[in-house]
């Protein structure tokens, strides 16, 4: 299993360049950042991402509603022209709150738009053109005049729609808030299911959770319950947890001491996920362990 450190996104482009530097030194494969309210996340990995080498590159994730699929397409391959092609580009809908509330785009057919939007946004991604007609989307534009590898497309697929239109299109999926039970009886089955019966390679699970080494395990469960309480309102994060079971987040957080911790990480491999994005949390000694034991984890995977 390939393990990356969701990194945060705060600060100057000089001190994000310094902490991807870190995961880089660490031997840590990938340095993930998130697209939420900050930076936009591609301009800075085209930044950081040309003066550190030797680290992997992960949007976690880009919704697509603000953005035309050919401008995305042009910026992700941008990205692998300024970093010699270490992007894994993660896309989302993001939720109807904040596509409807915020930017005042119709969240309406959402699973159609992720649809019509992949067919246009893959082509160009593979140098081609794209000639789309659909509802909610008609675009036709001749290939794009930049010479980068198509990155892998991870999308946001959580339920049985996206995961099946996912194992179709694109080349995985990319999950948060979603435990081991959800995992192996829906995320893993339902995009493998798809990706095989539409004659594609075996897809990326690559799942993504809250991560906290430490000794104080009821705390750190009420920590997360707490610093990750809005994804507990949230319909599709929701609907995770509900299915996983649990009230909160804290329930499908990663916690506890190094081997334990190092356990519940290496049973996502044997259930099916293919990377695994470590969001630490906690207090800086936790942070400090749990970023040490990723290290530790990917050395044991080279």
């Amino acid at each position: 299993m390939r393990y990356g450190l969701l990194i945060d996104t705060g600060g100057t482009i000089a001190e994000l360049t310094e902490r991807v530097r870190k995961v880089a030194d660490a031997g840590v494969p990938t340095a993930a950042m998130s697209q939420i309210f900050g930076y936009d996340t591609l301009t800075a990995m085209a930044v950081v991402g040309s003066q550190v080498p030797d680290v992997g590159l992960t949007t976690a994730v880009i919704p697509t509603y603000p953005r035309h699929p050919f401008m995305l397409a042009a910026q992700a391959l941008t990205v692998q022209a300024a970093t010699g092609g270490r992007l894994t580009l993660g896309i989302g809908l993001s939720h109807k709150a904040v596509v409807e509330n915020m930017w005042g785009i119709s969240f309406d057919q959402p699973v159609r738009h992720m649809r019509e939007y992949l067919q246009v946004l893959m082509p160009l991604l593979r140098g081609e053109g794209a000639d789309v007609d659909g509802e909610t989307l008609r675009v036709h534009a001749f290939p794009l005049e930049i010479t980068a590898p198509a990155p892998p497309v991870l999308v946001a697929a959580l339920g049985p729609k996206m995961l099946q239109l996912t194992g179709e299109v694109a080349d995985g999926t990319m999950t948060w808030m979603t435990g081991p039970r959800t995992i192996e009886k829906l995320t893993v089955p339902g995009i493998t299911a798809a990706a095989d019966q539409a004659g594609r390679p075996a897809p990326r699970v690559s799942v993504g959770l809250p991560v906290s080494v430490t000794t104080d395990v009821d705390g750190a469960r009420a920590a997360a319950d707490q610093a990750f309480a809005i994804y507990g309102t949230l319909p599709s994060y929701r609907a995770m947890l509900d299915e996983e079971g649990v009230a909160s987040p804290g329930g499908v957080a990663v916690v506890g001491d190094e081997d334990e911790v190092a356990r519940q990480l290496r049973h996502f491999a044997e259930i099916g996920a293919t990377d695994f994005l470590v969001a630490p949390f906690g207090d800086d000694e936790a942070r400090r362990r749990t970023e040490a034991l990723v290290a530790e984890l990917a050395a044991a995977e080279r």
